[in-house]
């Protein structure tokens, strides 16, 4: 104990020793460093070009081992946390064989206008100018149906109204800066419009009936399936949804008006 006391009030010594250690340390530090860089490890890619907007399902991923220090940039290693269930980025594809990196993949409400994932095929987006008054004071929420009517007055002065299509889907609500109304927010949004996904036939009738009425902003009328139509003084009750008269009444005064 005393011989050691004696090495330890030794400088020199004690210096030799910290170097030696400091270089124990370093060596040992290195070669974790070189085992970790070069053991190789298992890491998802993709086995086929996944599409922009496109959920990625697990038939879509493969896996391959490689080391540490190949793995370039965000690149994505764990395929149930990370990338399963998720939807690649807009304007971004992932082509077959690359790895899967977190700039290319979002979740599905972190896409700009995510709610045309949930257009049906062959449908098409409509984009409804409302109000919070037209909206039943902004209780129309995305999931919602909603029936469309069209009101006019024809040329006899008679007061019309009747249904152009029902039980549609509200895909989204948006404010005028385009910003969802219901995002989980504590700021409070007013609705500007509301979207919807209908045939390209009664897309076409919805633009004709817009056009013919753009200074007349009620012409074109949301209620919600099973609620009950307020007719306004002088109106009959609404026109079967099988009508024919609305669709060419709308169609002739559109041909007129260009």
């Amino acid at each position: 104990m005393k011989k050691l006391k004696q090495i330890l009030s030794n400088k020199n010594t004690v210096t030799f020793i910290g170097i030696i250690l400091i270089v124990l340390v370093l060596y040992i530090f290195y070669n974790w460093r070189v085992n970790m860089a070069t053991s190789p490890i298992r890491v998802p890619y993709a086995v086929q070009t996944i599409p922009p907007r496109t959920k990625i399902t697990e038939d879509m991923i493969g896996y391959v081992e490689i080391t540490q220090n190949a793995i370039k940039g965000n690149a994505l290693t764990n395929a149930n946390t990370q990338i399963l269930g998720m939807y690649t980025n807009v304007n971004c594809q992932i082509p077959s064989g690359s790895l899967f990196y977190a700039s290319a993949v979002v979740k599905e409400e972190e896409l700009p206008d995510a709610f045309l994932i949930n257009l049906k095929e062959g449908y098409i987006a409509y984009n409804f100018d409302v109000s919070m008054k037209t909206t039943y004071g902004n209780s129309m929420y995305p999931g919602n149906y909603v029936d469309v009517y069209f009101r006019y007055e024809d040329d006899n002065g008679n007061k019309n109204i009747g249904k152009v299509v029902e039980n549609v889907e509200i895909l989204a609500v948006k404010d005028s800066a385009g910003r969802a109304v219901f995002e989980n927010t504590t700021e409070e949004r007013s609705p500007a419009q509301i979207i919807f996904g209908v045939t390209e036939e009664i897309h076409y009738l919805l633009r004709k009936a817009e056009y013919i009425t753009r200074d007349t902003k009620e012409n074109i009328i949301l209620v919600p399936t099973n609620a009950s139509l307020e007719l306004e003084e002088g109106e009959t009750a609404p026109i079967s949804v099988t009508s024919e008269k609305i669709r060419q009444y709308i169609e002739s005064k559109a041909a007129t008006a260009q």
